[in-house]
């Protein structure tokens, strides 16, 4: 289940590529509604603007999401909601991070992946509650990049994996999360 809040189709095409079924909802779609399809996850889109803005509508669906142990995939504006979500905040970057090659730290792998990058809001990593771990950063700024839940199936990521500026460093995040649905019990039923 894709929550589209201006969603790239070639993020739609990534997800169908790893063996999804994409069904995609409004922005505006509510938690039950979502539910009621029994998902076996659901992916928060990119999108454009204030993350508080879409937030406004945008958090409490994705609270009752979490609530529900649905395997959860977020990108770039899917992060910052996810992050608000969490009760983390968002800030308003001097400089907005635009375009390709923007390099990217996997902290759990030491791996750098080359990605591109459309977002004006970042994530302030220092508010993530404990239950959250940084997983990306930033080597141009040292800005967040990625988060995950410590337990939970949940994570998600800054930049466009989808946009291969790499040209495909960043494509193993949709397979982590169809890994993620197989090994969830209610999930697996794609």
């Amino acid at each position: 289940m894709a929550v589209d809040y201006g969603a790239k189709r070639n993020i739609l095409r990534c997800l169908a590529a790893s063996g999804c079924k994409v069904t995609v909802v409004p922005a505006t779609a509510t938690a039950e509604d979502i539910l009621r399809r029994k998902p076996d996850g659901v992916f928060l889109s990119n999108g454009p603007g204030d993350p508080a803005a879409t937030g406004q509508y945008a958090v409490p669906v994705i609270k009752k999401l979490l609530a529900s142990g649905v395997p959860t995939f977020g990108i770039c504006l899917g992060h910052q909601l996810l992050a608000l979500a969490l009760g983390a905040q968002t800030k308003k970057m001097a400089l907005g991070h635009r375009g390709a090659n923007h390099p990217v730290k996997d902290l759990a792998t030491g791996t750098v992946e080359i990605t591109s990058q459309n977002h004006g809001f970042v994530v302030v990593p220092e508010t993530l509650p404990k239950d959250a771990e940084v997983t990306h950063v930033s080597l141009f700024d040292g800005s967040n990049e990625g988060l995950k839940l410590k337990d939970r199936p949940v994570f998600s990521v800054q930049y466009h994996p989808e946009a291969s500026p790499g040209p495909q460093d960043s494509h193993y995040l949709f397979d982590r999360f169809v890994k993620l649905m197989d090994a969830t019990p209610s999930a697996g039923r794609r």
